[in-house]
């Protein structure tokens, strides 16, 4: 049995180690750091209006340029521009491609990307091949092809392309995340992560009201069931990874000193959304008739060049509680987030016992958050909305994007890999090394001090 040590000279020495590896805030600032941006803003949508806003309220930021093609969402997102004293924006909105003519035709340093998926791979190639930054919700790409497309491009332009991953940033996340880097874990053997959501409301409405509750999709639908829906009728895999992978990835050095090997994935068989239609509209409803691909339960297993493993769950066509699945585990203790439960061997008050995860939460609260908690708070998702796009404008002003584009790829090319896997019987497919072999000697950047 291993000497049992008082959590007192445990926390005492893992801190000490930790603060060495630490660096100030003031390393990130230098002569060539802007102190003015221009930001554009591709897709005003919900999830755009709310960064939209939270964007207005830095006075160093400009927002010269939005582009939609909703007047109902442009009409949305103008408001929130005035409401903050903010000029009116051009507006391009004369097709699906205008947001090429903002890109040729405005000067900015980066552009936020808030469309549906299946946009974002061409709208970050566009705008970085215009010399611009970007910054993009998840996933970044759709296909192994496009994930490569988007390295390629950010190391031909030297324009970095952001993936905008909120839930790297939650509170409990970066707490684990510091326990990590203090060894308390040991050395990390597995990890967990998934979208668990139960969605159906959102990928079904009644066409008039936000999530309404009828069972309508596409031309009929409000907000991202116009297209969020389709994707379910047309794959079969992990749709939506990067929640689950992106937290989990810093504790793993992902990119950064270890990478994913291969992957393998399984699907269970198709039956929410049916049965959220017959439910809501009928047997006879014409929707009752899709048949769709997606498996209501995605298990995808990953295996890294250090040994560990990751799973990832995807879940969001049955009824259940939201939960993002989070465990980590080590040789020396093991976190599991949805029972909010904690065990350190040798710290832990009694042996075989799970503890509370309260009191390690707070003893091992990030810097980050204790210093811009106040900031934080009220700005969405828990304040990891606030995390996020400061990251990104501290990068639009010159600072190290804390997510790059090969965290953009290695995140988002679980999801054609997951098809891919379950198309082949759940056979191990490669994950690609995208850093092209750099991963083994690029250091930790995310969490690894209180400014970024």
């Amino acid at each position: 049995m291993a000497k049992k040590i008082s959590r007192r000279s445990f926390i005492k020495t893992s801190v000490a180690a930790g603060g060495a590896a630490a660096l100030l805030p003031q390393t990130l600032l230098s002569s060539r750091m802007k102190t003015r941006v221009k930001l554009g803003f591709i897709g005003t949508g919900l999830r755009g209006q709310w960064m939209l806003w939270l964007a207005a309220k830095y006075p160093e930021v400009e927002i010269p340029a939005i582009c939609d093609i909703d007047e109902q969402m442009i009409a949305s997102a103008l408001k929130i521009l005035k409401d903050a004293g903010r000029p009116e924006p051009r507006i391009y909105k004369k097709n699906e491609e205008d947001f090429r003519t903002m890109l040729d035709n405005e000067t900015l340093d980066g552009v936020y990307i808030a469309t549906p998926w299946e946009w974002h791979h061409p709208m970050a190639i566009a705008a970085m091949n215009n010399g611009i930054h970007v910054g993009t919700e998840v996933p970044a790409a759709l296909t192994v092809k496009e994930c490569w497309d988007l390295v390629n491009v950010s190391e031909k332009t030297n324009k970095f392309c952001m993936i905008m991953e909120n839930v790297c940033y939650r509170r409990d996340i970066m707490a684990v995340l510091n326990m990590v880097r203090k060894n308390m874990f040991g050395e990390l053997l597995h990890c967990q992560g998934g979208y668990q959501h139960d969605l159906r409301h959102v990928k079904f409405n009644d066409g008039i009201n936000p999530y309404g509750g009828g069972v309508e999709f596409g031309e009929k639908g409000f907000s991202e069931a116009k297209w969020r829906t389709q994707h379910s009728i047309d794959r079969n895999g992990d749709l939506y990874p990067t929640h689950g992978l992106g937290p989990v990835s810093p504790m793993l050095d992902i990119n950064r000193g270890n990478r994913m090997l291969h992957l393998t994935s399984t699907a269970t068989q198709s039956r929410g959304l049916h049965k959220y239609i017959v439910d809501k509209g009928g047997k006879d409803h014409p929707n009752a008739a899709i048949d769709f691909k997606c498996g209501d339960i995605v298990t995808t297993v990953i295996k890294c060049a250090q040994g560990q493993t990751i799973m990832l769950s995807h879940d969001t066509n049955s009824p259940r509680p939201y939960s993002l699945n989070f465990r980590v585990q080590g040789t020396q203790g093991i976190w599991q987030k949805d029972a909010r439960s904690i065990y350190i061997e040798g710290v832990s008050k009694e042996e075989h016992r799970w503890e509370e995860e309260d009191q390690y939460l707070a003893e091992y609260d990030h810097p980050l958050w204790k210093r811009f908690e106040d900031q934080a708070e009220g700005s969405g998702h828990g304040g990891m909305d606030f995390f996020i796009l400061r990251a990104f404008i501290e990068a639009l002003k010159g600072a190290e994007p804390i997510l790059d584009v090969y965290d953009a790829a290695s995140m988002s090319v679980v999801s054609p890999l997951s098809e891919k896997s379950i198309r082949l019987g759940s056979a191990a497919v490669k994950v690609p090394d995208f850093t092209r072999g750099k991963w083994k000697d690029n250091a930790p950047i995310f969490g690894t001090n209180d400014y970024i």
